[in-house]
């Protein structure tokens, strides 16, 4: 059983289709990975996954490139070439699988399976159908499961990579967390002086901290990390990074791809999270973890990029301290060793 799996959009979306990849794979001999570019690097770090394949959907992806009929076409041919039984198709609930199962179609892909709110005709055999408001990773786990994926026994269905893709960086401070202030979207961003305040603090009551974010973000992680904090910021690749989520006490992240990097590797989170789309399904999933942000704020489930309210509360509120006390709860300190001053606090 040759098995292609489909997941177009974004690091954090390919990490949480882990589970479901590894469910396929128990019941084929061969899985093959379609993602989009955004979640390739994840994509190789994921068990189960035997081959990747790399394409821009121009029916998923945010900034999305034009419709190319070579391109199309292109992507047609090699999934003829490719000679899967099996398709399955993995969306998030505002997006449609249809177009992708119209080139599975004309590929020759015999079987096809996703989840579909619109009628797919005849280009699904399996159209699924479940509550959304379930958690990702276990929404698409439904998916593979009714198209004849089964978890293997003592697969425990939490996210996970392969422990020899990841690479710690050497003299990291010991034991660190790590602040990551970087996201995909400004609505979804916890203020930069509240992570440079979190960040005195943390080291304060005794934590090394290190500061992580992609090259875009080098300035961000700069500022955050000050004089007191580690940067890392556009130092690491993504094998690299799972290193020191993986070894640290507890991670702050907001709602982006590192957050279920953390999740992968099995580190405590300190989700701060907008309520932009629903914590019910995208927060970090299968590890302890403190959920900080107003989940009743007005921008709930709005899926704004920017945020549409003034002054940012739904994470504006969320304090320094706030952020340090769930660090302190989920690395299982008492709060009477933490003696933090007016300044790391506020």
């Amino acid at each position: 059983m040759r098995t292609l799996a489909v997941r177009l959009d974004s690091m954090g979306d390919v990490l949480l289709a882990g589970p479901a990849l590894r469910a396929l794979a128990a019941t084929s001999d061969h899985v093959t990975l379609l993602c989009g570019p955004l979640g390739r690097t994840a994509a190789a770090l994921l068990p189960g996954v035997d081959d990747v394949l790399c394409w821009s959907a121009p029916w998923v992806l945010a900034d999305p490139p034009p419709v190319d009929p070579s391109s199309v076409e292109g992507l047609r041919a090699t999934i003829a070439d490719g000679g899967y039984d099996r398709a399955v198709i993995f969306t998030s609930f505002h997006q449609s699988p249809l177009p992708t199962a119209l080139v599975l179609r004309l590929a020759g892909v015999s079987w096809i399976g996703a989840i579909s709110v619109d009628y797919p005709g005849s280009l699904l055999d399996l159209r699924h159908r479940i509550d959304d408001d379930l958690p990702e990773p276990e929404r698409a786990l439904s998916l593979a499961t009714a198209c004849g994926g089964a978890l293997p026994a003592g697969d425990d269905g939490r996210l996970a990579v392969r422990p020899e893709r990841i690479r710690p960086p050497e003299s990291l401070p010991r034991p660190y967390v790590v602040l990551h202030p970087g996201t995909s979207a400004p609505a979804r961003a916890w203020p930069a002086g509240h992570f440079r305040a979190a960040c005195s603090g943390l080291v304060e009551a005794g934590f090394g901290v290190v500061v992580t974010g992609g090259r875009s973000e080098q300035e961000l992680t700069a500022y955050v990390a000050g004089e007191e904090g580690r940067d890392l910021g556009g130092l690491l690749d993504l094998e690299e990074l799972a290193g020191v989520l993986d070894r640290a006490e507890a991670v702050v992240v907001g709602n982006t791809g590192p957050a279920h990097l953390t999740a992968a590797v099995g580190t405590p989170v300190v989700s701060l999270y907008s309520p932009t789309v629903p914590a019910v399904r995208w927060a970090p999933y299968g590890v302890d973890r403190v959920l900080l942000g107003d989940q009743a704020a007005p921008c709930r489930d709005t899926r704004a990029l920017t945020c549409p309210v003034p002054g940012h509360p739904c994470l504006s509120s969320v304090q320094p301290r706030d952020v340090i006390d769930a660090v302190v709860h989920l690395c299982g300190l008492p709060d009477r060793l933490i003696t933090l001053s007016t300044r790391s606090a506020s």
